[in-house]
C-alpha cells in the first residue's frame, strides 16, 4: 500500500484548504483511511476516519463542523476539506490507512499500518 498526501500550503486564518491522498497498491473497498496531524513538539493527532466502502466517517472534536472527508473511487483518492481553519489547526497532516479487518475501533496512530509521507498546513493568524 502507498499513499501520498499533498494540498498543503500557507493559508490565513478564516481560510480553506483541500489535503488529497492518493492510495495505490491495493483495492480499499474494506480499508478505514484516517488523517492525522502532528504540530511541532506535539504528538501525533487524530483528524477523522472514512470507511471507503459506504464513505461513513467520524472526526475528532477539534475539527468537527469544519473539516470534511470524502473519497473518490474512481481516482483511489481519499479529500480532507478544511473550512474555517485557525493557527491552532498548523500542523504536518498525514494521511493513513488500515483494512477494515484489523481495526481496533480506536483512532490512535498505532491502529493505523499504512501511512503516507505528510503534507505542511501552516494557518497564520
Amino acid at each position: 500500500v502507498q499513499l501520498q498526501a499533498s494540498g498543503g500550503g500557507l493559508v490565513q486564518a478564516g481560510g480553506s484548504l483541500r489535503l488529497s491522498c492518493a492510495a495505490s497498491g491495493r483495492t480499499f473497498s474494506s480499508y478505514a483511511m484516517g488523517w492525522f496531524r502532528q504540530a511541532p513538539g506535539k504528538e501525533r493527532e487524530f483528524v477523522g476516519r472514512i470507511w471507503w466502502s459506504g464513505g461513513a466517517t467520524y472526526y475528532a472534536d477539534a475539527v468537527k463542523g469544519r473539516f470534511t472527508m470524502s473519497r473518490d473511487n474512481a481516482k483511489n483518492t481519499m479529500y480532507l476539506q478544511m473550512n474555517s481553519l485557525k493557527p491552532e489547526d498548523t500542523a504536518v497532516y498525514y494521511c493513513a490507512a488500515v483494512i477494515g479487518s484489523r481495526f481496533s475501533g480506536s483512532d490512535d496512530p498505532g491502529s493505523y499500518d499504512y501511512w503516507g509521507q505528510g503534507t505542511q498546513v501552516t494557518v497564520s493568524s
